[in-house]
């Protein structure tokens, strides 16, 4: 009888071939900036862990209070029984941390778009989309079955192209974009796409899950950043980033987010993010709300680090964000890089990316920058890339 999974083995094959397989390694400690990895402790430069809050003690204080007073976990999804006091209250602490009328929490940032865009457009209605968005949007516009419309990567002017040779033929008309995109560290010209999008009466969107924590004043994002607080008509954010935690937001005009309450399948069919994450971020919330230290020194690891690799030679690409991506061409490169750095000693734990997550030939380490790596953390990692890049005659 033929083996039914054949295929399977054979496609495997094919991606360790073109050093497209993905190996994944397995953690033996908290995030922070040193690691235990497959059993090594390394310097980790692979976590979107931007402020170092993922292992904070205050978050952690507020996780265990949470579990003694709510238990483990709400045992309901939040339209029948599962929506707790205390997702209320971060519920309006995001909004008002983000300038916005009202909120909605959800499981995760991929959650969230799910979440947010069926309810806003279905058949006979159209999306404009960045051509690198994020895997959770794409899936999201194609669950709203939306005719969908790409615009390449940060392109004004084909933006309104796309925009003037279709607008006139739906009924209505979605666009979104990443604010900062994951894989380059570049940044959406946020301002300008929202001036098309008001000359045309287009609802706008942003992810702004690598902006939270990063961009604007003390934290608060992109739209912060472009001065456009409130104007935005949905903002999709991720808690396991900067905020060190767990789930994701939705937030914007009220009259939106009262929609999508009683209209987003994720929040309808699926149960509750549990008290502990909930506390959490609410701890964290307070935190950035306190000071704006960790944010400037996230900002200031950033330009150190970046400072070296660009004096050494590397190609950095065009990122403008403590997302570092380290080009290197083809995935068999990327993977032997990945290697290395995690047998040097001491080792670096960040782990190379190839298509299908970004374009074939454009394969790279992404190195993520975080407020808890030290001037001696980085110097580090800055001395390894070097002679391993050297090592490789990737950099001369």
């Amino acid at each position: 009888m033929a083996d039914k999974f054949a295929w399977i083995t054979e496609e495997m094959t094919a991606l360790e071939g073109q050093g497209l397989r993905t190996n994944i390694r397995t953690i033996g400690s908290a995030c922070g900036p040193w690691m235990v990895v497959d059993g090594k402790k390394v310097l980790n430069f692979c976590t979107n862990n931007y402020l170092g809050l993922a292992n904070h003690p205050r978050l952690k204080k507020a996780a265990q209070e949470a579990v003694e007073q709510w238990g483990v976990g709400p045992a309901a999804v939040r339209s029948i029984a599962g929506t707790l006091e205390l997702h209320r209250e971060l519920e309006q602490r995001l909004a008002a941390f983000k300038g916005v009328e009202d909120a909605l929490y959800v499981q995760s940032g991929f959650c969230a778009n799910q979440a947010a865009i069926p309810p806003m457009v279905g058949k006979g209605d159209v999306i404009f989309t960045d051509r690198l968005n994020h895997a959770s949007i794409i899936d999201g516009c194609r669950l709203s079955s939306a005719k969908i419309l790409v615009y390449e990567h940060c392109d004004l002017a084909d933006c309104e192209r796309v925009i003037t040779e279709n607008i006139g033929q739906y009924r209505r008309a979605l666009l979104i974009t990443d604010g900062v995109f994951s894989m380059d560290g570049d940044v959406a010209p946020l301002d300008k796409l929202f001036e098309l999008c008001e000359r045309h009466g287009i609802i706008t969107m942003v992810d702004d899950a690598h902006g939270e924590g990063v961009l604007g004043h003390g934290g608060r994002g992109i739209v912060d950043h472009f001065q456009l607080n409130g104007k935005f008509d949905l903002e999709i954010g991720t808690l396991s980033k900067a905020f060190g935690v767990m789930g994701g937001v939705i937030a914007g005009k009220k009259v939106v987010i009262d929609w999508i309450r009683q209209k987003a399948r994720p929040f309808l069919f699926s149960s509750a993010v549990t008290a502990a994450d909930t506390a959490a971020c609410l701890a964290a919330v307070d935190l950035l709300e306190e000071s704006t230290t960790l944010v400037q020194k996230l900002w200031d690891n950033t330009r150190y680090f970046k400072e070296g690799m660009h004096l050494a030679g590397f190609d950095i690409g065009a990122s403008v964000t403590p997302i570092t991506p380290v080009m290197l061409g083809e995935a068999t490169v990327a993977q032997e890089f990945s290697r290395r750095l995690f047998a040097a000693e001491p080792g670096i734990f960040a782990m190379p990316i190839g298509f299908p997550t970004v374009p074939q030939g454009k394969a790279r380490i992404r190195v993520m920058i975080s407020a808890a790596h030290t001037q001696d953390d980085l110097e580090t990692g800055l001395k390894t890339f070097t002679s391993i890049g050297r090592e490789l005659g990737v950099i001369g």
